[in-house]
């Protein structure tokens, strides 16, 4: 998601509020899969395709594109700055416009490569297919999105008559050219509603009223497919005088994947931090941060609130973790080897406050993980509430070298001591 629209969503800057938008979990999928969706509610795309090994890259020239001179080679990872981006063997950008004879070679140096964008972070992500499109003349580039709108509680349409660059400086350099466009969730897009948002684009050669249709073809997969995030950067004027959406990124909500599971069985678990993946099979809401003390906590608020005073004490959390109020034993066991695969991690924090969650069955999770996992790091406990006697005495005849904690600025204090006592 673009950091313009971030901004329209939320403007929480502080690092709770970045934390709870992380937290946040939305499926997202490639730009060639958001391009095959979009075709199919008869939106303009390129004709393209994907393809995962250098043979088929052959095989795709010589069937689909046996008349094509020049072809775009697009790298497929879940991040932006794709163009701009490295590889790790030394080859620069993620997208080329090629020749058709060259397009080969230069597939062949991004399969299987690992790709680091400005998104990525230095562990970059490996391009396992690469999208091959036509090469369409372009006569003018827009900006296209739509998102969800606290203020407005519904779908907001956002345009803007110039794109394919950094839509953040042009609403930072050109304001006025920023349209937004709220859409009434019950009533639908209308056409005043279409038609305001082409105006905004002010295209140059693509005819209006087609321009029009496409948007509301939009917006309809929009609402129909349950999306968050629907951006296309840029939305292109072409020679032809079509209106075509020449990049695609989708969002969707998790929580529709019971009505989406044909959306939902394009995620690609490779594109995905592995602790993420291991804890949604698990049914865990984790989060992977960059600290150094890993917490277990119940209940989502408890958990910022837990990262927040291990802050204030100096230390960094390295994850968001809420087992929530339903967890069972073996979930406690799973969330232990997630912290503990972690070596970041140099201390665990367990922050239990037993209402729905009883104390007794998280003490009973942490003594069979003890037996699972090889625990290398000091565990800090805090445990209240609901059978908290029962809770400790499990822990204290187990035998384990825990570190127990009255409250939780104690616990955070611990914690934060113990981790800085493994470093020195």
């Amino acid at each position: 998601m673009s950091g313009l629209v971030n901004k329209l969503v939320s403007r929480s800057l502080s690092v709770a509020g970045k934390w709870q938008q992380q937290q946040l979990r939305r499926l997202n999928i490639h730009e060639y899969q958001g391009a095959e969706l979009m075709s199919k509610y008869g939106v303009n795309v390129p004709k393209g395709l994907a393809v995962s090994s250098v043979d088929e890259v052959k095989e795709a020239v010589k069937a689909t594109f046996p008349n094509e001179n020049e072809l775009v080679v697009k790298s497929q990872i879940l991040a932006g700055g794709r163009g701009l981006g490295t590889f790790q063997n030394g080859f620069k950008g993620g997208v080329h416009i090629v020749k058709a004879d060259q397009v080969e070679d230069i597939a062949g140096k991004m399969l299987g490569q690992i790709l680091v964008t400005k998104q990525t972070g230095p562990q970059g992500k490996v391009v396992s297919k690469v999208y091959l499109c036509e090469k369409l003349s372009l006569v003018n580039e827009m900006y296209f999105a739509i998102t969800l709108d606290r203020k407005t509680a519904g779908p907001l349409i956002i345009a803007c008559r110039k794109g394919g660059t950094s839509i953040e400086d042009l609403a930072e350099k050109y304001p006025d050219m920023i349209i937004k466009v709220p859409i009434d969730v019950f009533k639908g897009i209308t056409d005043e509603d279409a038609a305001k948002v082409v105006d905004g684009l002010a295209p140059k050669v693509a005819d209006r009223n087609d321009s029009i249709e496409q948007v509301k073809k939009l917006y309809k997969l929009f609402c129909e497919r349950d999306c968050t995030l629907l951006e296309i950067n840029p939305l292109a004027e072409t020679s032809s005088n079509q209106l075509v959406a020449a990049d695609a990124k989708l969002n969707f909500d998790d929580n529709a994947a019971f009505r989406q599971k044909e959306i939902f069985a394009l995620r690609d678990p490779s594109q995905e931090d592995p602790r993420e993946v291991a804890a949604a099979k698990a049914d865990l809401n984790y989060i992977g941060l960059d600290g150094e003390i890993g917490c277990m906590v119940n209940g989502a608020g408890l958990a910022m609130a837990t990262m927040d005073i291990i802050k204030l004490h100096g230390g960094t959390p390295a994850n968001f973790l809420d087992v929530g109020g339903n967890a069972s034993e073996g979930q406690v066991v799973e969330a232990f080897k997630i912290l503990t695969s972690d070596e970041k991690v140099k201390a665990i924090l367990v922050n239990i406050f037993g209402g729905i969650m009883k104390c007794d069955v998280i003490a009973s999770g942490i003594v069979n993980a003890a037996k699972h996992v090889a625990l290398k790091v000091p565990v800090v406990v805090r445990l209240e509430g609901t059978n908290v006697d029962q809770g400790k005495r499990i822990l204290k005849e187990s035998g384990m070298a825990l570190i127990t904690a009255e409250d939780l600025d104690d616990a955070a204090e611990k914690a934060v001591k113990a981790a800085n006592s493994r470093e020195i």
